[in-house]
């Protein structure tokens, strides 16, 4: 390796990215920490694992660790692109009546795009984050994103939107280690993060109430809540607070069954519970399809495994293309549950992550293709 290039790590204040940066010094890579001021806001009495993304206690952490490894460090403002392309979003999608995933906009949007061009335009060859990936290169000559060794800390999926362009000046150094021997190194080095708790999943709403945060961003309007017969059996204050599967806070069923959100109908303003049968689905459309390789599979159903969420089982699958290239359809060989319109889902080949898409509609499991529940969202 050439020692003159230079990366540049993304330092999020944590621990990952922190040993991320030093393993790449070890390698001889000139390195220079950067961490992107993305949120301001922040609550008094919110722990100190539950602050603001990059808040000011992030960004001294970053700071103390670049200090003891020896590397320069800058703070690079991008609130307005965050509060653009991934507050925004997140609220409208909630508004619309689906459910978004704000941390792969931030990867898509912020860590990748925007931060990737900051970075060429200071004369990097590359960037790096903490994330547990790994970097592949097939023998074509083009580069494959697969499973962390560390399966428990798997990232691929926050990260299925990524293109070849990214992925050429990418390194993700910790993909090849396990959680326990990065804390580790960060002890061996006394690194004064070594012991900070993994930052949280909405990393912009530090109180950890999304629904609050939504209070404060748009107008909730109440309105009734049916049952899958279309009997009225309770009131919600407002369609926002609201996720397909969710359980907590709907009114009890007569027959004493446990109750999931079913569907959200933003235009009626409508909120459907039933029974957790009611959340199987056997097929699913999605949207906005992205491939690691750039190239969508056309015309030739193929056979993968996916995940509907981040934290749910990877399912057998058949994945049929779109004529047009912008989505697919997948048919599970068995039914999967809660399949929600806004997130992701992410396909897999072994250990090798193919790519995705968004979640727009899913089939209810046992009804035909065909029937007027085809068209709805379960």
């Amino acid at each position: 390796m050439n020692t003159k290039e230079r990366v540049i790590v993304a330092m999020s204040g944590g621990v990952d990215s922190s040993v991320a940066a030093y393993l790449l010094k070890e390698q001889g890579y000139d390195v220079i920490g950067v961490t992107m001021r993305l949120w301001s806001d922040d609550v008094e009495g919110a722990s100190r694992h539950n602050r603001a993304c990059c808040s000011v206690e992030d960004v001294f952490d970053a700071k103390r660790v670049s200090q003891k490894l020896d590397m320069p460090h800058y703070v690079l403002n991008m609130e307005q692109e965050f509060r653009k392309h991934v507050i925004e979003y997140f609220i409208r999608e909630y508004k619309n009546g689906r459910t978004p995933h704000p941390c792969i906009a931030c990867n898509d949007k912020i860590k990748f795009a925007f931060f990737l061009q900051r970075a060429l335009s200071l004369e990097a060859d590359w960037i790096a984050t903490g994330h547990y990936v790994r970097r592949c290169v097939a023998p074509d000559g083009g580069i494959e994103l697969h499973k962390a060794v560390d399966a428990s800390k798997d990232q691929t999926y926050v990260l299925y939107g990524l293109g070849q362009d990214e992925l050429s000046r990418s390194l993700f150094p910790i993909g090849e280690l396990p959680k326990q021997d990065v804390r580790r190194i960060a002890h061996e080095l006394e690194l004064p993060v070594a012991d900070k708790p993994d930052s949280q999943e909405i990393c912009f709403v530090p109180s950890g109430d999304y629904r609050a945060f939504l209070s404060e961003h748009m107008a909730l309007t109440p309105g009734p809540i049916l049952d899958v017969d279309g009997k009225h059996v309770g009131s919600h204050m407002g369609t926002a607070g609201y996720t397909v599967g969710q359980r907590k806070g709907l009114p009890p069923s007569s027959t004493g069954r446990r109750m999931y959100v079913i569907d959200i109908d933003t235009a009626e303003n409508t909120i459907v519970i039933g029974p957790e049968d009611h959340l199987l689905a056997s097929e699913l459309h999605a949207a906005q399809a992205t491939f690691i390789d750039g190239v969508a599979p056309r015309g030739v159903p193929i056979r993968v495994s996916a995940k509907v969420r981040y934290k749910s089982p990877e399912a057998p699958t058949l994945l049929i293309p779109d004529k047009d290239g912008d989505g697919f359809t997948l048919e599970f060989d068995y039914p999967q549950r809660a399949v929600t319109p806004g997130q992701a889902v992410v396909l897999y080949d072994g250990g090798r992550m193919l790519g995705g898409g968004v979640i727009e509609r899913s089939v209810a499991a046992g009804e035909p293709h065909d029937s007027p529940l085809a068209a709805q969202a379960v």
